[in-house]
């Protein structure tokens, strides 16, 4: 008994979904990695600081120094659509510490630790790095020049 695989068909349907599915996801890794290098460069003082004052973080403190900088270059990276998996997994990690370690301390729930947009952005980010950057990143242009 001989047995036949036809070929995979993709229906224009399908095709139409796909781009649109990726344009959807690439739009939303631009904005929110664009507004999360913000939270980066509060850390180096700029857009109020960490005290709404404009005071940053004392240089090369650990961990806040070194979360600015790995918060804007991994910003950065996600925005151009570089490593972008790499960057969020990074991002993700980056988020997830700093919720257990400034934020859960102080109360149980997000919304009473004011740890909310930590834990979002570092699921958000867990995210991209699952599905990908979707469309307009240089990783879909170097893919394809392979």
């Amino acid at each position: 008994m001989t047995a036949t695989i036809a070929p995979q068909t993709t229906t224009t349907a399908t095709q139409a979904k796909n781009q649109v599915t990726g344009m959807v996801v690439g739009a939303s890794r631009i904005v929110i990695s664009f507004l999360f290098g913000f939270h980066g460069l509060q850390g180096f003082g700029f857009f109020g600081g960490i005290d709404g004052q404009g005071g940053g973080v004392p240089f090369g403190s650990w961990p806040g120094w070194w979360g600015s900088v790995l918060e804007l270059a991994g910003a950065v990276l996600l925005l151009i659509g570089l490593a972008s998996r790499p960057a969020a997994i990074l991002l993700s990690g980056v988020m997830a510490y700093a919720y257990f370690t400034v934020h859960a301390p102080m109360a149980l729930l997000p919304l009473q630790n004011m740890g909310e947009p930590s834990a979002v952005y570092a699921w958000v980010f867990l995210l991209f790095a699952a599905i990908g950057p979707g469309r307009f990143a240089v990783d879909a242009l170097i893919k394809r020049r392979r």
